[in-house]
């Protein structure tokens, strides 16, 4: 039985990698980065002792370094186990939960006409080609040329002339053998019963193939030589091989650009611009990432293409008018499909210029600034609903507050939802009462006169005396209430992760050996601070790499090389300003771990309860007036939570002094 391309990549891409081999296998825990999907083993085909055999969950695909086999999910099953083809379809679409297709002899026959279309594209694609460099393209030369496409760059992209003719390319089809219908199917000619006559769909266009990701011509985009023509863009209508909306103008090219800087362990993320010439202009500024799509604002496949390659692609779009309604018509795309580490930047352009203006005279550099200002999807969501307007009034506020609320309501993922509330509402807090003017110190005066009130009670200058009195002011409407349940908490500042963050960070990173040791517990690590998450990566992926040449030395130097030596030395001096010597190097590692072990469990209890009272605040805030004892019974329950937290804190004691007392150092006892 024959399969479709479609059905096999669409259950390659439902299942990864390394779940199929991961059942014939024990990945070498040392070496393996499950966080990055790149995995390695001892080879199920040859007998070895240390792992050389790999593979990658981004790329879908496995080699051995020490027999030189490589593969795919099918030909694992093929080679390994001895099925044959069909049955290993089978079982991964078993795993993927996909019903194996049923024969059908249509389906197979129009797999043919497919190919034999390909074929028919790849003709054309040619020809256009041809008359490019021929006397008839000669003005769409000079436009290239103005435009500043070398002649390499023209090749790579395969660019080429439809000439200014009704039937130019269908005679030269017809001459090759190709029929009138396949001519017809793949869009070439436009046709029909009110069309005598078929003529050509492009003419006088300078032409842009279009290639599927399996990098085979499926369509053409023409830009129109004449300047009073109808349509400046124009693509191919959608056929059997082409349908605009599921398709990325250069995302072969880009996803092989984007894995490959994933490789060297750069940022690899695709960033979707909004035309053919700037895909075509930025590549030649050396940006090999980026993909456009096809004249149309972005659609949900698109979007989905973007996330197969990137967890976070960039979107940029240019600074004017047009730019940001597309950007937040991108936005309201994207908010509902957002989940953990997935989710869309923004990129906006100077007002005026698009990317080709930008590389054309200085380079990449001025792009390369544009994308480290990319802004994250809550901030474009932000700007839309407050640039421009004024709340100076309660109905104001609210409406802001609501329509806000509605918007976040669609982000499907809960958890992700959740933090896009408390962000909000942490804006929301702090926007008020910067802004309204007048309203502002008016909402100053109520708070200062309004302290005491019915069922409460006032002491000096009216300030609020006794629990029911705090838990009233946290429940007075509006900003005002959230401003100072803002002031009364500061307290929880005094609680300092970043602190515990360092000492984890830094302790393996001073005694590897440990990770080795006890990966399991260790590698599960959860960094709040971007840049320890960025430090973590890397280590877990260093250690791994050095296998049996580990040395404090060989990961101090892989860290360096990455880019981390001003971070080392401002963890070292955290750490020895806070007199926590067991994260040094100098530690004793029985010491270190112990040490190691009591912050974890410092750290992960603290975050446990910092949620806890991020929750107690929301609630806290949602009150209304008339809920004044539920109001007490979340202050106290606050309150337990922040004495909790005041304890932890206390204990961290023990770890300032448990060097001190043991006095240890490696292979050497202190005297005191």
């Amino acid at each position: 039985m024959r399969f479709s391309n479609t059905f096999l990549d669409e259950i390659r891409d439902r299942v990864l990698i390394s779940t199929v081999i991961g059942r014939r296998v024990t990945w070498d825990r040392r070496k393996t980065n499950v966080s990055r999907g790149d995995y390695w083993a001892c080879c199920p085909f040859h007998g070895e002792k240390s792992p050389s055999f790999h593979c990658e969950d981004r790329k879908g695909r496995y080699h051995c370094f020490g027999c030189g086999v490589s593969g795919d999910h099918f030909r694992f099953l093929t080679d390994l186990e001895g099925l044959n083809f069909p049955e290993a379809v089978q079982q991964i679409a078993d795993l993927a939960g996909v019903a194996m297709p049923q024969p059908d002899p249509q389906m197979e026959k129009r797999e043919k006409e497919r190919t034999s279309l390909q074929d028919v594209m790849e003709m054309a694609t040619l020809y256009f080609q041809d008359q490019l460099q021929s006397a008839n393209g000669a003005k769409a030369r000079a436009y290239l040329r103005d435009r500043g496409l070398t002649g390499r760059t023209i090749e790579t992209f395969r660019l080429g002339y439809a000439p200014e003719s009704r039937n130019a390319l269908k005679e030269y089809l017809a001459g090759k053998g190709v029929p009138k219908e396949q001519i017809e199917a793949c869009g070439l000619v436009r046709h029909g019963s009110d069309i005598p006559v078929s003529y050509d769909y492009f003419r006088d266009r300078i032409m842009f193939p279009i290639l599927s990701s399996r990098e085979k011509v499926i369509a053409f985009g023409g830009r129109a030589m004449a300047a009073d023509a109808m349509a400046k863009y124009m693509n191919s209508p959608d056929t059997e091989l082409f349908h605009k909306g599921q398709v990325l103008y250069n995302f072969a090219r880009a996803r092989r650009a984007a894995q490959a800087a994933g490789d060297r362990k750069q940022s690899g993320a695709l960033i979707a611009v909004e035309g053919y010439m700037d895909v075509i202009a930025l590549y030649q500024a050396g940006v090999e990432n980026a993909v456009a799509p096809l004249g149309t604002a972005l659609t949900e496949n698109q979007l989905d293409l973007l996330w197969k390659v990137s967890p976070q692609p960039v979107l940029c779009f240019d600074g004017d008018g047009a730019g940001i309604r597309a950007a937040n018509r991108a936005a309201d795309l994207a908010l509902p499909a957002i989940k953990p580490g997935k989710s869309v930047s923004f990129a906006l352009l100077p007002d005026g210029k698009d990317p080709d203006d930008l590389v054309k005279n200085e380079g990449r550099e001025p792009f390369d600034r544009v994308l480290s200002e990319a802004r994250p999807l809550v901030d474009m969501i932000w700007q839309r609903e407050t640039a421009g307007s004024v709340f100076d009034t309660p109905e104001r506020r609210a409406e802001l507050d609501a329509r806000l609320k509605q918007i976040i309501s669609v982000i499907g993922d809960e958890s992700v939802r959740y933090h896009y509330q408390q962000d909000i509402r942490g804006r929301l807090g702090s926007f008020f009462s910067q802004s309204g003017g007048a309203g502002g110190e008016r909402r100053q005066n109520f708070q200062r006169n309004n302290n005491a009130g019915p069922g409460r009670k006032g002491g000096r200058g009216g300030a609020p005396q006794g629990g029911s009195v705090v838990a009233g002011a946290m429940i007075e409407s509006g900003t005002a209430g959230s401003a100072r349940l803002n002031q009364m908490l500061k307290l929880s500042s005094q609680a300092r992760p970043a602190l515990r963050e360092t000492v984890l960070a830094l302790t393996i990173a001073n005694h590897p050996q440990l990770l080795l040791d006890e990966y399991d517990e260790i590698s599960s690590v959860d960094f709040e601070n971007k840049d320890l998450q960025r430090f973590w990566s890397s280590l877990l992926s260093i250690v791994g790499q050095l296998g049996t040449k580990l040395s404090v030395e060989a990961v101090r130097e892989g860290l360096v090389a990455e880019g981390f030596s001003d971070l080392l030395s401002a963890m070292t001096q955290q750490v020895r300003n806070a007199r926590l010597w067991t994260a040094t190097e100098e530690a004793d590692p029985q010491d270190a771990l112990h040490a190691y072990r009591q912050t974890r469990a410092l750290h992960s209890r603290n975050k446990e309860l910092r949620l806890q009272k991020m929750e107690l605040r929301r609630e806290i805030e949602e009150l209304t007036a008339d809920e004044e004892e539920r109001g007490e019974i979340l202050l106290r329950a606050l309150l337990e939570i922040q004495n909790e937290i005041t304890r932890l804190e206390a204990q961290e004691a023990i770890i300032d002094g448990f060097g001190v007392l043991s006095g240890r150092v490696k292979g050497a006892a202190v005297s005191h």
